[in-house]
């Protein structure tokens, strides 16, 4: 079998940030990563939980929504993926992660679709503590130098 393109990138150089990782025909997939690969420190699955319900939650509802073809967790649990149909540069795509980021960090409430009638997983597994405290640190740090 062929190696696959993600299998090629050398994550031992991959730092905290966003990144174009591919573009097919008009599908971009931009990889949010929020721990650095191969470290030690990664994503609870309750923080990725939450994170995966509000990221989508809250980019299926911007400016982009038309343009949203997925989101979701890196099963290293070092980030997300996010995938757009459309003519997009980084210029588009930073402000959304700065807000989707803000937004995270200052949300209050019911997790969307944290019931076991909304969610297909295990709907005990959130944790909005810690998700919130992962968007403050990624808004107050990484986003300012991406």
């Amino acid at each position: 079998m062929e190696r696959i393109a993600s299998f090629c990138v050398d994550h031992t150089k991959l730092d905290r940030g966003m990144y174009l990782s591919r573009q097919d025909g008009d599908v971009l997939t931009w990889d949010i990563r929020m721990k650095r690969p191969n470290h030690g420190d990664y994503l609870s699955t309750g923080a990725a939980h939450t994170l995966e319900h509000l990221f989508a939650t809250y980019a299926r509802n911007s400016a982009f929504q038309d343009s949203v073809i997925y989101v979701g967790p890196m099963g290293c649990r070092t980030g997300f993926y996010l995938l757009l149909a459309g003519d997009l540069s980084s210029k588009d795509i930073v402000p959304l992660m700065v807000e989707m980021f803000e937004f995270i960090r200052d949300y209050k409430g019911e997790v969307p679709g944290a019931s076991p009638k909304d969610c297909g997983t295990n709907c005990s597994s959130f944790s909005l503590l810690h998700a919130r405290e992962i968007s403050f640190l990624i808004s107050c740090c990484f986003l300012s130098s991406t």
